[in-house]
Parts: C-alpha cells; structure tokens; sequence
C-alpha cells in the first residue's frame, strides 16, 4: 500500500518504520523532521509513575507498549536505561501525594517497593532531604533524540508530498490540520537540561512542597534532563524564566549536587492532550485517512504501540475501542472497516500545519 506521513516526530516515524518493515511503500513528509516536542522530550517509559485515577484504559495501553520496547529498542540499536525509577516525597504532604499514586497501582495490579527515606537514600545516595516513596522497578527511560535519530536513519523524510498515496496518517502532534485541529489540546511544557560530574543512578520522579519535577539522566553521557512544567499558554515556543526557575529549584532539593550542574539548554515544546487524556489512533469519517496523535505526556512510551495499532487497522481494519478517534467525530467507534486499500486520499491534509509537530511524552 502506499501510505503518507505526516509528521516525522517519533510517532510519525515510528508508523512508518512499521509500515515499511511490513514492505509498504511509505513517504514521511515534514519541513523539519525532529524538531518538535520529541526533542525537548525526557523520554520516560513510564507506566507506573504517570498512572492516575480514572486512567486505567490510559494504563493498560502504556503497559502494552512498555512490553514492546525492548525489541523495538534493540531494533533500533538505542540503549534502554533499565535501573528503574524512585517516587519521592520531599516532606509528609509530598509523601501523601506518593501514597495516592501508590493506591493507584495497587487497583492496577503494578508492583512497587514502598521505602523510607534511608532506603531511598540506599536507592540513590545524591537524594536531599526527602520523607519517603517507592522504587517502580520496570520504569525506565529511554533519550527520545537517540531514537529519533535512529528512525531517521532508516526512514526518508521529505518537506512536501502530493504524490497520490491510498492512506493519510495524520501525526503531526500538538497542531492537526483541519478538520481535527479541534480535538488537540496544546499544553506547553519548558524542559531544562544541565550536565553535571555527580552521578544521578536512576530517574526521580519528586513532589517537592507540592511541586512535581523529574530527574532524568542519560545513560551514555553527563547530560540530566529536569522537567517539566505544564501550562495551557499560546505564544512563541519559548521557555518562562518563571518556569525554568521552579524546575531547577525544585530538581536541587532532591538532588543537591545540582547546585553545580551547567544549564546547557531550556526548551519549549507543546504536547498533544485530549479531552479524555487517551490517543487518537484510528480512522475518521474521511477514506483513507487515519489519525496517529494525542499520546498528551506518554508520546515516547506509546510511539511502538501506536505503531502496531495503525499497522494493524490498515491492513485488518482492526481499531482498539478506547483509542478510537471517531469516539470525538459523533461516528460509532464499532463500525467497520472503510476499506482504506486502493483509495485516494481527500485533497486534504496533504502537508504539516507547522515544524513543530511532534508527540512526546512529559
């Protein structure tokens, strides 16, 4: 089948590796590919720490595409950072917001190790002066730029396409184009990144006097991503002093030795939220056209599961219920196959809205 991409974040590219490793013919079109929120993306895979009451649907399908991960890494040749991730509370009203995501868990039936704050110092000995938490042993983190750059290597990409194609996939993140552009939300987030010679061991997700950061180091090199911030705001893609500030005071209190960290970059990057916070994945009213978009915090985590459930409804027509964007287009979200093979895309979308249309998680 011929098939259209459009957006080359790391959804867009990750359908169209796919696609291609199924022997599709594939074009991936987008002005700036890697540009958008993959980029400013800390790359979490994390199920257990995003997990929240009345997600579960969200939390199964991270779960699913977890599994999925280590094969699609190794495929890619990136290295997966598998040293788990510990939830922090600063002080006991932060340990009160711990306990809450833990209860979570246990209706999900995720496992946890609940640790005090000598445990979590044995966890990772940089901590500050922190009251609890926990350690998700199967949270892990992956640096999304590696990734992208990965896909890119095997993935052609140009800046504009008419070519006929039988299939549209429209992932082009926080901005769709008409008629979807309504059922994104835009929620931009500022991620700061530093270096530093003090070894952070594992990512720390903190509540600190009710302020939520993360702690994300890559593996392979000094580099600590801290994030993110979260505000519903228009306006150029430019990072807050205001928002750079809380990031970094909060990251110092958990790990002090950030003190002496250098800020070698601060970006902003809009992410792609729904009104329900679940993907849109699947067909529309149109033929021949199919939605990749609205992975919201979860892009990176949800990049191969969205892969395979696009894949799969091309060639099957298969769509899973809950990610089904027709569940927002007034349309039956159990209706049929529309039977994309041998039919030509609507005249539009035939191009990105903008360069910055990637997906990506928090």
């Amino acid at each position: 089948m011929r098939a259209r991409i459009l957006g080359a974040g790391i959804v867009g590219l990750s359908v169209a590796d796919e696609l291609i490793r199924r022997g599709h013919d594939v074009t991936v079109v987008d002005p700036a590919p890697g540009s958008g929120a993959s980029y400013a993306a800390a790359g979490m895979l994390s199920p257990a720490g995003e997990a929240w009451y009345g997600e579960e649907d969200l939390t199964r399908l991270c779960l699913s595409s977890l599994a999925l991960w280590p094969e699609f890494a190794g495929r890619l040749g990136v290295p997966v950072h598998t040293r788990g991730t510990l939830l922090v509370g600063a002080d006991a009203g932060d340990v009160q917001q711990v306990e809450r995501q833990l209860a979570v868990l246990d209706l999900a039936g995720v496992s946890y190790e609940r640790l005090g704050r000598r445990e979590l110092l044995g966890y990772e000995p940089g901590l500050g002066r922190v009251a609890g938490g926990a350690f998700l042993a199967e949270d892990h983190s992956v640096d999304p730029r590696a990734v992208v750059a990965a896909l890119l290597a095997r993935v052609p990409t140009v800046a504009e396409a008419d070519a006929v194609a039988d299939v549209t996939v429209v992932a082009t993140g926080a901005h769709l184009p008409a008629p979807y552009s309504s059922l994104i939300r835009p929620v931009r987030g500022d991620v700061v990144r530093v270096r530093t010679q003090e070894r952070v061991e594992r990512t720390v997700r903190a509540w600190v006097h009710g302020e939520q950061v993360y702690v994300v180091p890559r593996t392979d090199s000094d580099e600590v991503v801290i994030g993110a911030t979260s505000e519903e705001r228009d306006g150029p893609l430019l990072p807050t002093v205001e928002g750079a500030w809380r990031l970094l005071d909060a990251a110092r209190r958990v790990v002090p030795a950030l003190d002496r960290a250098g800020v070698v970059e601060v970006t902003s990057r809009d992410r792609p939220g729904t009104a329900d916070n679940l993907p849109l994945v699947g067909p529309t009213d149109e033929p021949g056209v199919v939605l990749a978009a609205g992975a919201y915090r979860n892009g990176v985590l949800l990049a191969p599961l969205i892969a395979r459930l696009v894949a799969d409804h091309i060639e099957t027509g298969a769509v899973e219920a809950v990610v089904d964007p027709r569940r927002f287009l007034g349309s039956p979200v159990d209706r049929g196959f529309q039977g994309l093979t041998g039919t030509e895309t609507p005249d539009k979308p035939t191009k990105c809205p903008s360069s910055n249309t990637e997906e990506t998680d928090r």
